[in-house]
């Protein structure tokens, strides 16, 4: 799989940014000084609805913003009633300027398994919208059922599997994989050409400053569905590159230059924060939740807490102009640096909190191990006949990708250097501890724009399975790959992969994921389209998965 992503360097900012301006209003790019007061802040008062998130079976995370004129105290009410009869929980919390006007605090004591009304109130008596939260079951538990997103480029299309999830309201619980933004400037992805014009993208620049990521947030979290869906389920977020910027790791990524765009940790630090301030999460970087007797869920951070430098195959195969040179060098990087029993994927600390929760989960009788994460996990290689569907039409930098991917996979190296592919010793060492701990592992994956069903192994044991979900609106591979029509691609990677066994390359939409004692069941749910805003659907395919069979059935 290649993302589409574009790789080109970005344009020199207009302003240089330092340390000190990174974390300041006064840093903004120029586009964002050039913005109207009125549209960097979204008016006044309660700007934004409200969103909740971080559920247990007894607490639960509220989120609002309010943009008054000082820091401004705001109660919140809790209610199992939507006219507030009886509050059974109430607090305070300071919206600032400081944090960009958002508020969130935790209302806790609540009962397992329940659905809230909850609302903010300012000082003179205007009320937020009321929001509609969960708690998550505890004990015996028969069902759960998690709409599942990722990759929701504004600029592309309008949120429909958002606004489609909310009208079906038949969801305990919303997953955001990641890319719930993307940093790039107007014109960048999407192109002028494919953007639709009336999703105006602020600030027009790439975001780098702290001021741009606010705004960016902004205009997103002002979309209309993704407003409501916030507004009617609670939400177990992590972030993946975009949220900071293209093929990020710990210590860079590959669209950040500190040349022009200042140091590395600055700008890292900026996205963490500006995400803090406007999601309904914790701040803490990996975390679990418990679903009753029914499931674990290990919300973890494959990005920035531990992540080494992603391989390039464009660079191992630079000035490489002869096939066998290029097989024998890719060769030679399959054995050696490829499989570097030190490469880090989560970081070492968090691997072992993974294992121990792997441990501790089954032997306290969860049915399954859910991991709530952004990149595919299942090992794929590109068919061998994709370069015959090559075409002078592609785009450069999706040519240099496709040629680079097709030439590894016939030395048996993956496609995707930024997923699970490019740290098998990862890999292994956690679906090890999945076997180890006689799990029923469950992977939840976005980050491709498509959608996957894979069959995980570990040295020939089935370790676990995977689904893959499809992007809200950013494009997949029928966009990289026109020339191919996407129902022979998916059959050929089907065919060519041992591991996958289901693919679906040219829609969008998102995952509901059912878990009962006995199944897991992926409803991948395709939106008729992006480019008007829409709840109709245009298909759904159902894959299942029995309890320990770690086998998947396509229906």
């Amino acid at each position: 799989m290649i993302k589409n992503d574009p790789i080109a360097p970005p344009a020199t900012p207009a302003v240089a940014i330092s340390r000190r301006g990174l974390f300041q209003i006064a840093g903004a790019s120029a586009a964002l000084a050039a913005t109207p007061a009125a549209a960097r802040s979204f008016g006044s008062g309660f700007t934004h609805g409200v969103a909740s998130g971080e559920p247990s079976a007894n607490s639960v995370l509220l989120w609002t913003r309010y943009v008054g004129s000082q820091e401004t105290a705001l109660a919140w009410q809790l209610s199992e009633s939507q006219d507030f009869a009886r509050v059974i929980a109430e607090g305070s919390v300071a919206a600032s300027p400081d944090r960009d006007w958002c508020a969130k605090d935790f209302a806790r004591g609540l009962s397992p398994d329940r659905w809230y009304f909850y609302r903010f109130v300012a000082p003179d008596g205007t009320a937020s919208d009321i929001g509609r939260t969960r708690t998550l079951p505890e004990g015996p538990t028969e069902r759960f059922r998690m709409a599942v997103f990722s990759c929701s480029n504004y600029g592309f299309g309008y949120f429909n599997s958002y606004g489609h999830a909310a009208k079906a309201d038949d969801c305990d619980l919303a997953l955001h994989l990641g890319d719930y933004i993307y940093e790039y400037g107007r014109g960048t992805y999407p192109s002028q050409e494919q953007a639709l014009p009336q999703r105006v993208l602020d600030p027009a620049s790439e975001i780098v400053a702290l001021a741009d990521y606010r705004l960016r947030y902004a205009t997103y979290r002002a979309d209309p569905d993704l407003k409501r869906l916030h507004q009617v389920v609670p939400m177990i977020a992590v972030w993946d590159d975009h949220e900071s910027t293209n093929d990020s790791w710990k210590d860079g990524a590959q669209n950040h230059q500190p040349d022009t765009e200042g140091e590395w940790e600055v700008r890292k630090a900026v996205a963490k924060r500006v995400y803090r301030e406007w999601m309904p999460v914790s701040d803490e970087p990996y975390a679990s939740y418990q679903v009753g007797d029914l499931a674990t869920l290990f919300r973890l951070d494959t990005r920035l807490e531990g992540r080494d430098e992603q391989f390039d195959l464009g660079k191992l195969l630079q000035g490489v102009n002869e096939p066998e040179a290029a097989l024998a060098a890719l060769s030679k990087f399959r054995d050696g640096e490829y499989v570097d029993p030190q490469r880090q994927l989560l970081g070492a600390a968090q691997e072992k909190w993974l294992a121990d929760g792997l441990a501790t989960s089954r032997s306290d009788g969860s049915t399954w191990q859910v991991l709530v994460q952004q990149v595919l996990m299942g090992q794929f290689k590109l068919p061998t006949g994709i370069l015959a569907g090559l075409s002078d039409e592609m785009p450069a930098f999706v040519r240099r990708r496709v040629l680079a991917a097709a030439t590894a996979s016939a030395a048996g190296i993956p496609a995707n250097m930024d997923a699970w592919d490019g740290y098998p010793a990862a890999r292994e060492r956690v679906l090890e501890s999945a076997l180890e701990a006689d799990a029923n592992l469950l992977v939840l994956a976005g980050d491709t724009h498509n959608g996957w069903a894979f069959e995980l192994d570990h040295e020939g044991a089935g370790a676990g399975v995977e689904f893959g979900g499809p992007g809200v609106t950013s494009p997949g591979l029928e966009t990289s790959l026109a020339a191919i029509p996407p129902a022979d691609f998916a059959s050929s990677a089907v065919s060519e992969n041992d591991q996958l066994v289901w693919a679906d390359t040219e829609q969008r939409g998102y995952m509901l994921v059912e878990l009962t004692p006995t199944r897991a069941t992926a409803e991948m749910r395709f939106v008729d389209t992006i480019r008007t805003r829409s709840t109709r659907l245009a298909g759904i395919k159902r894959l299942s998965s029995t309890a320990g069979s770690q086998q998947i059935e396509v229906r």
